[in-house]
């Protein structure tokens, strides 16, 4: 079954294509109208569309945590290029009326954002309201939106790389005080002090290390524990 077949069968919500291997009775894949839980996750760049290799580590790891509950999976709609400035400020129109259409139409069901790499860019740009670096858009959510989200995880996540800003925790009032920003040590995309322009030569090991350091189940440990 093709991801995109897969999307209108769960309504247009589209789930990453590594899902595509796992059974489809999992809560994960309710198509409920308004399931307990929704997780909307921004994969990282270049990753095919769905919520990318960190994103679906994260929600397998936080299935068995969560009592039974049904959770449905959304993976924002963005282009995740390396047109850095475009392609997150479109991730975040896409997550913003996303997440703002659940509040209003789903108000019992629970959300959780998430993000990986350029994915938790996208993330910050809803949720901190203000970003003080050229080129990216904000899309700041009415504050009443914060109330129907319980957690927020972000993983590799740029912010913490631009001067004037730094973790989600500490620049976002309304959703800093719900959120788990992880940086590997030594992943250069989150970790302050190396210039942007270098970026890509660098060792990104470190980067692609979250699902095997424990960070995702950290993750979702946190997760889990704010419902």
């Amino acid at each position: 079954m093709s991801t995109r077949l897969l999307a209108r069968v769960l309504d247009a919500f589209v789930v990453t294509t590594c899902a595509l291997s796992a059974p489809l009775d999992i809560p994960a894949a309710s198509a409920d109208p308004c399931p307990d839980i929704e997780v909307v996750f921004a994969r990282g760049t270049d990753e095919p569309p769905g919520v990318g290799w960190v994103g679906q580590a994260f929600v397998d790891s936080l299935l068995p945590k969560v009592g039974g509950r049904s959770v449905r999976v959304y993976a924002v709609d963005y282009p995740a290029s390396s047109d850095f400035s475009n392609s997150a400020s479109a991730g975040a129109a896409d997550a913003s009326a996303h997440v703002q259409y659940m509040a209003a139409n789903c108000p019992s069901t629970t959300m959780m954002l998430g993000g990986f790499s350029q994915g938790a860019g996208v993330i910050d740009l809803i949720t901190i309201g203000a970003v003080p670096v050229e080129g990216f858009t904000p899309v700041p959510m009415p504050p009443q939106v914060a109330d129907h989200v319980a957690a927020v995880a972000v993983f590799g996540n740029p912010s913490g790389n631009f001067p004037g800003l730094g973790p989600l925790t500490a620049i976002s009032p309304l959703y800093g005080p719900k959120t788990i920003d992880l940086c590997a040590a030594g992943d250069p995309f989150c970790s302050p002090g190396i210039p942007w322009k270098i970026l890509w030569p660098t060792d990104q090991s470190a980067h692609l290390s979250y699902e095997q350091n424990g960070m995702v189940s950290q993750a979702a440990d946190f997760a889990a524990s704010r419902l």
